[in-house]
């Protein structure tokens, strides 16, 4: 899941470190209307560009606009401008912002359309602005407090993006609904609902827009049987066009298509009683040139293939890169990056289209860095291996064989000893932060993080079952393991045909955002640590840096207007990484509640003061000689805290920068209070679910645990003060 996995009901300890293509559909006539587009106003600009479609989100030389999630069909996140170089870029300042007060981790790829700017926040709220001036067009809001079921306790509060299409705005929400929204008003067309509301799936993805249809799948494999798919909806009506299931269901129910027999051979057991999972949940890419839409999958569910399919097996379609027809979603053909799946390895990374040179043929390629460690170039044409190298440090597999395709795999990889260190970790080498490719440079500019896991397969068995909503893996993950000799974290610019890093910046942390590249010979990225950085595309050189004072995950994008190059993106550390459990991050002190997340933009010679956030915060625990503690019952709060709080609240109630930290809030000294959030959903508004089969007796444990770990570390916080003074 890309970051995005939670390991509920076992414990979690961590090690400390010391340690172009350019789609080309512009006949002339086209070419030549947007020239003349381009000359008129602004207001008549709108009203025309509104009604762009496919031809227009292909054309990669248009530069007012950033239509799509990867900013054209092709994904590259490259843009022609250069107007900002790496000779101009030293005058790069604030041109506007936006304060969002109420806004957490924000990960979404703005879009720019006709003049105004879009984006999703947190909670799935809709907000349109004018792209030069950042003033409010209009908000939207689902209302996904109002919309989750009872029994729903999984999601994340944040979505990496929205679509646009012939004058609407596409939405997706995390209780499984998808939205059209009219462009110019903000105002709902049309609602539909994409999976059964009390299902534990979750929405955090983009949805695709393409052939007048949207595409969306979904993520869970953590938090119930899960069986992935994606589903195609007309995009002016809302009604179901096409559902493609990616891993098969029971037999005995008969099979939905001829992909679904075929991939049943490749599994064993029960595989349908977990769900198998599969998951799409990002990674959607649409080829206008095969007329093919391209689905990255998911994980297994559980993770531990000896469960799900406990005969073996290669387990199709997980975590693979599948074809399909884009106007039927019959299936085409896939390739496999991990058969067998059983580290967490998803497929669900950006797929980026592009035209290469390899060996002195031309490729029409595909371009992936899934987690399990390896750069692929497929050829998209048949969907077979062009070449496969590692971009971070592997050890479950010496490497890809290029014959087959397939992975030689190292022994003991798959912990069948009961136990094995695996490079990379179930955070994968690669997440969802986009890669960008630059067509001029022939590079991709591909964010890397350098962890290894520690997978343990004791006390389990084959008759081990995950249940909604409390889940789980089907493996024990306790450790995360890093390297003194490595970086924990890079910027690479990767060279697809030589597949070999053409520079490396190291970066002493592995959750960083994703890039940029522009024909200015620029790559900007947003770091962990609130920088926002430029670097010379062809050396790596570090060429421009602002401060924006909080942790950034989000991308940026740029477009021109009126004259003027604007380079954007939202602030506010999110992301699956940045929940309760992920060692480290508290230290960062990006508290909850204290840093306002933004929405900034930039251009030459902006002369906009950007407020100063305050410095990293660390919340002090509590203390309450009144609080009568009982060790009994903190230790069975423990154990319904790591079931059902540490995903969000953190490891020892320790919180990231997601949620609150329990430790310093007074909300669990009071007993109607805290069944009030606990139970009754009162906060649900503000992503905090309700857990309504919680008794009265597991909520007073649950406060004394809360009370137990506070009052513990306002000890050693005072002991550590004395110490140092």
């Amino acid at each position: 899941m890309a970051g995005e996995f939670s390991v509920n009901s076992y414990q979690v300890t961590f090690m400390s470190r010391k340690s172009i293509v350019v789609i080309a559909f512009i006949a002339f006539s086209i070419s030549m209307g947007w020239m003349l587009l381009s000359n008129q106003p602004r207001s008549e600009r709108a009203a025309i560009i509104v009604q762009f479609g496919d031809a227009e989100i292909a054309d990669g030389s248009r530069t007012e606009d950033w239509l799509a999630y990867g900013r054209t069909h092709s994904e590259q996140r490259f843009s022609p401008l250069e107007d900002v170089n790496t000779d101009t870029v030293s005058r790069l300042d604030v041109a506007w912002y936006v304060d969002l007060p109420k806004d957490v981790g924000l990960v979404s790829t703005p879009l720019v359309v006709g003049g105004k700017l879009y984006f999703t926040g947190t909670m799935n709220v809709i907000r349109a602005f004018d792209a030069t001036t950042g003033e409010m067009i209009w908000e939207y809001d689902p209302d996904v407090a109002g919309h989750i079921g009872n029994g729903r306790q999984a999601g994340w509060v944040h979505n990496r993006g929205i679509s646009f299409f012939k004058g609407k705005i596409y939405a997706s929400t995390w209780d499984g609904r998808l939205l059209a929204l009219d462009a110019k008003t903000g105002e709902l067309i049309w609602s539909t609902r994409t999976f059964e509301a009390n299902k534990p799936l979750y929405i955090t993805g983009a949805p695709k827009a393409f052939k007048d249809k949207i595409l969306i799948g979904n993520g869970g494999t953590e938090v119930g049987p899960s069986r992935g798919f994606v589903t195609a909806y007309d995009a002016g009506t809302g009604e179901e066009v096409w559902k493609f299931y990616i891993v098969p269901g029971n037999p005995a129910a008969g099979f939905e298509n001829e992909a679904m027999a075929m991939a049943a051979k490749t599994w064993t057991g029960n595989w349908w009683e977990h769900g198998g999972g599969g998951n799409a949940w990002h990674g959607f890419t649409y080829d206008p040139e095969f007329n093919a839409i391209y689905i990255g999958t998911g994980n297994g569910s559980p993770w531990n293939r000896r469960i799900r399919s406990p005969g073996g097996g290669d387990n199709l379609f997980l975590s693979s890169i599948v074809a399909l027809n884009a106007d039927t979603g019959d299936y085409l053909w896939h390739y496999q990056e991990s058969p067998g799946e059983t580290w967490d390895y998803t497929s669900t990374m950006d797929i980026v289209l592009a035209d290469l040179e390899v060996d002195g043929r031309p490729i029409k390629a595909i371009l992936h860095a899934p987690k399990n460690g390896f750069f692929y170039v497929i050829d998209r044409a048949t969907g077979k291996l062009v070449s496969a190298e590692p971009f971070s440090p592997v050890s479950w597999a010496t490497h890809i064989d290029k014959e087959s395709g397939r992975p030689v795999e190292t022994p003991g990889a798959r912990y069948e000893d009961g136990e094995a260190n695996v490079w990379p970790s179930a955070h994968g080498a690669h997440s969802w932060q986009a890669m960008s490719y630059n067509p001029i440079t022939g590079l991709v500019y591909l964010p890397t993080m350098n962890m290894g896991g520690r997978y343990v397969d004791m006390g389990l068995d084959v008759s081990w079952r995950a249940e909604d909503f409390i889940g789980g893996t089907g493996v024990g993950l306790f450790e995360i393991l890093l390297d003194d000799n490595i970086p924990v974290g890079m910027l690479q610019a990767w060279d697809p045909v030589k597949q070999e890093a053409a520079w490396t910046v190291p970066q002493d942390h592995p959750w960083n955002a994703g890039t940029l590249t522009t024909a200015g010979n620029l790559v900007f990225q947003g770091r962990y640590d609130g920088m926002f950085v430029a670097y010379d595309a062809t050396t790596g050189k570090q060429v421009w840096q602002y401060d924006l004072g909080l942790g950034i995950s989000a991308p940026p994008i740029t477009y021109r207007l009126d004259g003027t190059q604007y380079i954007t993106l939202l602030v506010g550390y999110g992301g699956g990484y940045t929940m309760g459990l992920t060692p480290g991050l508290p230290d960062e002190g990006w508290a909850y509640g204290v840093h306002t997340r933004r929405l900034v933009t930039f251009a030459l010679d902006g002369n906009t003061a950007l407020p100063q956030q305050p410095p990293p915060f660390f919340p002090q625990p509590l203390v309450y000689g009144d609080f009568d503690l009982d060790e009994t019952l903190a230790t069975k709060g423990a154990r319904l805290f790591g079931t059902y709080c540490a995903i969000c609240h953190g490891g020892g109630a320790v919180a990231n920068a997601m949620a609150p930290d329990l430790r310093a809030s007074r909300v669990p000294l009071d007993s109607r209070g805290f069944a009030e959030v606990v139970r009754e959903g009162v906060r649900v508004n503000r992503a905090m679910p309700a857990f309504a089969s919680l008794e009265d007796e597991e909520l007073k444990a649950l406060r004394h645990y809360i009370r137990a770990v506070a009052h513990r570390d306002a000890s050693r916080n005072r002991s550590e003060s004395d110490r140092i003074h």
